[in-house]
């Protein structure tokens, strides 16, 4: 199965520096599979939070698919996200102690057909962090350019 859906925040590299990314299945309802196949989601502002051991999503946009009648979903409601045990309780200690946050990288399709998110344990970038990244990436760049010549 070739899927190439691959939605990603681009706000999230810049923003924030990464400690440990993780593979989350997520419970969607059928429209909701049909609009992500279709490329209909967006991930901006969307960050995950625990309730009563669960691990959930919120502010994850999936537009109502177009051809879904009154069983058409919420385009925000908060969606259930999958990980083992072991890792919801890994990513729970993580952010209560060290004051950390779980945000939504990737949105994408696996070889298997289910919708999967890509997320990840993250502490926020200082403004001189954000500064710092620009002057690198702007170096690469005139590198590269010098390069090709």
């Amino acid at each position: 199965m070739s899927n190439k859906i691959n939605i990603k925040n681009k706000k999230a590299w810049h923003n924030f520096h990464f400690i440990e990314k993780f593979i989350a299945g997520m419970e969607l309802t059928g429209t909701e599979i049909k609009s992500i196949r279709l490329g209909k989601a967006s991930l901006a502002d969307s960050f995950c939070f625990f309730d009563s051991g669960e691990l959930w999503v919120k502010g994850l946009h999936i537009s109502e698919y177009s051809w879904g009648s009154h069983y058409n979903h919420d385009p925000k409601r908060n969606k259930k996200l999958l990980l083992t045990k072991r890792e919801l309780k890994k990513l729970e200690k993580n952010v209560k102690e060290k004051g950390c946050t779980i945000i939504a990288l990737r949105l994408f399709i696996a070889e298997s057909g289910y919708a999967k998110l890509e997320i990840a344990l993250a502490r926020g970038k200082r403004e001189y962090d954000k500064r710092e990244d620009m002057k690198k990436k702007d170096t690469q760049r005139q590198l590269e350019r010098l390069r090709k010549k």
